[in-house]
């Protein structure tokens, strides 16, 4: 069998044994580049997209760093969501589940809301050495005096645009003030906006800086279609796609809460059994819908871009955009839900007029898009959307040539607009048949 290609990083044999296990030959490019900084205890900044390794990129080193004769915080994994943050945690018992050293057993945590908050402070009697968690939920166990961070040297912040954009970052500069002064913070993010560079500029020195650019702008085996909805009811045309495309799991993804609610309530009107994921779901509500989803209880989910960052969904074969995203990026993000580890996937998104800007934007970046639409009961192949504006554009061309060819005699006699304009019509004739033939 070949050597795993991880042991350059010469992590404890119990964590080389759980790579093996959870099947990991080569690291991505992200690990290549993050796994040596941490390891050396430097706070550092990574960028790539979702699905390129990131969690690993940093839990490997921390739980290698690990001192488990210390009964105290060591580090402190900051995530926007509770699914995100449960996902981390699950990630973290995989690895240290294969540790069958009982003298040497590293203990985390799990710190999300919805929880029963006294029932944690009374369990953390004994501190744990890794503290997974959102952001809310520990800065209020750390003001309760219950959690201690002031132990720990390492803290993460991931997914940090989406903290930004929900509001975290406070909760997230709180908990670091509260620990020491030579902290590492490693931060994870797919964009590094603007408005997070005071808070970096704040707790990291010259940090290292790891930009993974993606080698497509989505996955290659992702299929984008482009739906027309012309002038019919949007939700009829939705419920038509659901039944035409038949998918092992399917998100439909709305821009709202109010739009999603309103999504499903008309689709299980329409007699369709669909799960909703939004931000507005109790903590209760929200574990149970995650509970049936990974049971396979839905064929389709309702969901707002909640679940396009920081949420895990197996066997998603489809993505539908009812609404495209007013920020591009999560186009992206949304799409990436399906076609997952080496599978093929379909991004389906019902477009309207007023969506060409949007959709210009989205093919300079890289999308390339197909044209289809249901006739009948069956998919048609539309042309381009663009191809009238396309043909004008050369017809526009061939015009400006063809005058650019015909100069006007120096000496002007009567009818000379007349031979002009007969022969910028043979050129243009001529330029026509040159163009068919291309």
């Amino acid at each position: 069998m070949s050597e795993n290609r991880f042991s350059i990083f010469h992590f404890k044999p119990f964590i080389e044994k759980a790579i093996n296990d959870l099947g990991f030959y080569e690291p991505t490019e992200i690990q290549k580049k993050m796994i040596p900084n941490i390891m050396r205890g430097e706070s550092a900044i990574g960028q790539s997209q979702t699905g390129t390794g990131k969690t690993h990129a940093y839990l490997l080193p921390i739980i290698h760093s690990i001192d488990p004769g210390k009964d105290e915080v060591q580090a402190v994994i900051t995530a926007p969501t509770r699914e995100l943050a449960s996902q981390i945690y699950q990630e973290i018992q995989k690895i240290t589940k294969a540790n069958e050293d009982s003298q040497s057993i590293i203990h985390s945590r799990l710190f999300i809301g919805g929880t029963d908050k006294q029932r944690t402070i009374e369990k953390l009697k004994k501190q744990p050495h890794i503290v997974v968690g959102t952001p809310g939920r520990i800065n209020d166990l750390i003001r309760e005096h219950a959690l201690f961070v002031y132990t720990a040297k390492t803290l993460v912040v991931d997914e940090a645009d989406l903290m930004l954009d929900m509001g975290f970052l406070f909760d997230v500069d709180q908990i670091a003030g509260r620990m020491p002064e030579e902290l590492q913070m490693l931060v994870f993010s797919a964009t590094i906006p603007e408005k997070m560079k005071p808070f970096l500029k704040k707790y990291m020195e010259n940090p290292t800086y790891e930009h993974v650019q993606p080698k497509h702008i989505s996955a290659e085996n992702i299929e984008h279609i482009l739906v027309p909805l012309k002038s019919r009811e949007k939700i009829g045309l939705l419920y038509e796609i659901l039944g035409m495309i038949n998918p092992y799991l399917a998100i439909v993804f709305t821009n709202t809460k109010a739009m999603a609610d309103q999504v499903a309530d008309q689709l299980i009107d329409k007699g369709i059994k669909v799960g909703k994921l939004h931000g507005d779901l109790t903590p209760r509500e929200r574990t149970k819908v995650m509970k049936q989803i990974r049971n396979l209880d839905f064929q389709y989910i309702i969901a707002t871009d909640l679940a396009a960052r920081g949420i895990d969904i197996e066997g998603v074969s489809h993505v539908i955009n009812y609404e495209l995203p007013q920020d591009l990026d999560f186009y992206i993000h949304r799409a990436g839900r399906t076609a997952r580890a080496g599978a093929s996937g379909i991004a389906l998104t019902i477009y309207e007029t007023s969506d060409e800007d949007a959709l210009n934007r989205l093919e300079k970046m890289g999308i390339h898009f197909l044209y289809q639409d249901i006739n009948k009961g069956e998919w048609i192949q539309l042309e381009d959307r663009n191809k009238r504006s396309k043909r004008k554009k050369t017809q526009d061309e061939i015009e400006e040539k063809a005058r650019n060819l015909v100069k006007k005699p120096k000496k002007v006699k009567p009818g000379y607009k007349k031979k002009i304009n007969r022969q910028v019509e043979q050129i243009k004739k001529r330029e026509r048949r040159l163009q068919k033939r291309k």
